[in-house]
């Protein structure tokens, strides 16, 4: 099994660009080698500057390659259509200017990686993890937003030779079982493929190890997360956006969680996954001076069972 373990500054707490308590990218950058990272995710879209020769200069410094640019943003208005086709060209163009990642053996596309996440939705965020009363999309609106992804698609592959990979997140349009089997039905393995996450599963009523094992057709690439369940319980009971869940302490270092990574670790082998693993941890960024020491817990601990 040819794995490498990758990060991504969510873990420090890096969700939405525009929040005035983020860290400064540079250090996010140094910190995620400190933890023996060699790669990492640019990160939400306006985070990490738009400037090749910045950008290189601390990759370089710190000895990392990017593994995936991320739109995260909503992928059903038809009103933005226009802003997410520019983020593919600004995201996409920047990463296939960095230093590139050696592809692992039998890995099925090269990174970087463009991961598509639907986010931007009050009436689904106050509802993840509850498949049973969140809202679902109306048929036009669902349809609509599976033009947009493929769009995007095509635009990243044609253009810049970049795969995309559709994330599942929690309090996005894509979320729970239903929609994921749907999203599998109209997207083509060919047009663009699966990042699964074991967090957001969990966190969506779904077994990590049971979809990693039932899409390993599909699968290009991973997130891992762990869970507090104690924190979990009592954030089910409430009415709370996801990310305000993890300024709770929802997400804790991997292995400290309820996520079995052993299990995992044994299917990933059946199912002969090869490539880039992204650790992730989402917090509230003012908490963000724990981040490398919980960085490098999920590190060691992920080791220690043989990743």
């Amino acid at each position: 099994m040819s794995i490498k373990i990758s990060g991504a500054p969510c873990c420090w707490g890096v969700d939405d660009p525009k929040n005035p308590y983020l860290p400064p990218w540079e250090k996010v950058l140094n910190e995620a080698s400190q933890a023996g990272y060699k790669g990492i995710e640019l990160g939400p879209y306006g985070y990490i500057p738009m400037n090749i020769e910045r950008v290189q200069a601390e990759l370089a410094k710190n000895d990392l390659t990017i593994i995936a640019g991320t739109i995260f943003d909503d992928l059903v208005s038809e009103s933005n259509l226009e802003n997410l086709l520019h983020q593919v060209d600004d995201i996409c163009s920047l990463i296939t200017k960095l230093p590139s990642t050696p592809q692992e053996k039998e890995q099925k596309f090269l990174t970087p990686y463009l991961v598509i996440i639907d986010w931007g939705h009050d009436e689904r965020d106050y509802y993840a993890g509850h498949p049973d009363k969140a809202v679902r999309l109306s048929e036009r609106d669902w349809d609509n937003m599976m033009g947009h992804i493929r769009a995007l698609a095509e635009r990243a592959w044609k253009k810049y030779g970049v795969r995309s990979v559709i994330h599942p997140h929690a309090g996005g349009y894509i979320e729970f079982e239903d929609e994921i089997e749907k999203f599998l039905e109209d997207i083509p393995y060919e047009m663009a493929g699966l990042c699964l996450d074991t967090g957001h599963l969990y966190y969506s009523k779904m077994d990590p190890l049971e979809w990693l094992q039932k899409c390993s057709d599909r699968l290009d690439y991973i997130h891992f997360k762990d869970i507090d369940l104690d924190i979990y319980k009592q954030v089910m009971e409430e009415r709370i956006r996801f990310f305000d869940a993890c300024g709770k302490g929802v997400m804790c270092p991997i292995g400290q969680g309820v996520i079995d990574y052993n299990s995992i670790h044994e299917l990933l082998k059946e199912i002969h996954y090869h490539g880039y693993i992204t650790i992730e941890q989402e917090r509230d960024p003012r908490n963000s001076d724990t981040s490398l020491r919980d960085v490098k817990q999920s590190v060691d601990y992920l080791k220690s069972v043989g990743y």
